[in-house]
């Protein structure tokens, strides 16, 4: 059954459903991977989002694999660009990723155009339709924290220098439209606000954050944000990393390759976020699991279903 697509900004439709690559080149191989892309693409998906720093656990030995697999599978396939609508993403500050740019150390203006050369080479193509910052460069809580602590605020890039070397790499053409992700009501209004002020800043068309049955902090305050401001959710981890699917909670504890058993130990961001051992998240997954046995659904419909892109409050 095809996809249907909703316009997200002057000539830019996308299909309601993005597949995500964040496991390709780690837990996916590159044939698995095409393999995933076709029946995606085939199934009418037009919509692909990736990161300069994918796959997860990310490591310095596979860093980019995610873009460069999306990148081959175009080109094997002879898929025509303005068929496909490509989402990427510039890493913010981590002291845990020396390997990308020393850290990074932030997100100024030369990490940010150093990013958007290295992806579309990656990707092998001319410009990226969706390009986001991938969380913001200050200190937020985000990645399973919800309390706000302001003794561990740091300096940061001003967002105008951002917004700035997003602007040029519009005028090069190669990006057109911009989004955040794991960004607060604080951010996604002062973007907005600083880009008000730039002449030819791009739109801030797209909020990459985290919502699933089992994560609905963006219903608070961002739903709000978002609804006014015509800007457009991208659910990530609509599973909540597997845990909504019912597997891990199978009598031998779900299949050896599922994420959080292949890599347990190994990916404290995601163990972080959605911790199998509480007691609130294992009860709660149940209550789900009863409600798609009463009325007949798959685990996973029942939380796609949840979901799907949409603009915040509709």
């Amino acid at each position: 059954m095809a996809v249907p697509l909703i316009n997200i900004a002057p000539n830019l439709s996308v299909s309601r459903l993005c597949l995500g690559t964040m496991t390709f080149g780690e837990q996916n191989s590159v044939d698995e991977s095409f393999r995933l892309l076709d029946k995606a693409f085939n199934s009418g998906i037009n919509f692909f989002d990736s990161a300069e720093m994918y796959p997860v656990p990310q490591r310095a030995e596979t860093q980019g694999r995610s873009e460069q697999y999306l990148g081959r599978w175009i080109k094997h396939r002879n898929i025509p660009r303005d068929r496909l609508v490509l989402a990427t993403k510039v890493a913010g500050p981590s002291g845990q990723m020396t390997w990308i740019r020393g850290g990074p150390e932030c997100l100024d203006a030369k990490n940010i155009e150093k990013a958007i050369d290295n992806s579309l080479l990656r990707l092998q193509t001319d410009y990226i339709d969706l390009y986001q910052i991938h969380w913001p460069d200050r200190y937020v809580p985000m990645f399973g924290e919800i309390e706000y602590d302001p003794r561990r605020q740091y300096c940061s890039t001003p967002i105008e220098e951002q917004l700035h070397a997003l602007t040029r790499a519009v005028d090069a053409g190669k990006v057109r439209y911009a989004g955040l992700s794991n960004e607060t009501p604080y951010g996604v209004m002062k973007f907005l606000q600083v880009a008000d002020r730039i002449d030819g800043s791009p739109k801030i068309v797209t909020l990459q954050n985290s919502y699933s049955l089992l994560c609905r902090t963006f219903d608070s305050s961002l739903a709000e944000c978002c609804h006014h401001e015509r800007i457009f959710l991208l659910a990530y981890s609509p599973l909540a990393m597997g845990i909504l699917s019912g597997k891990y909670f199978a009598g031998d504890g779900g299949p050896e390759n599922a994420r959080l058993n292949l890599f347990r130990g190994r990916y404290s961001e995601g163990e972080s976020r959605y911790n199998l051992s509480s007691a609130a998240t294992r009860a709660a997954t149940r209550e789900y699991l009863k409600i798609a046995e009463k009325y007949g659904l798959h685990p996973v419909s029942l939380a796609i279903g949840n979901q799907s892109l949409t603009r915040g409050g509709q």
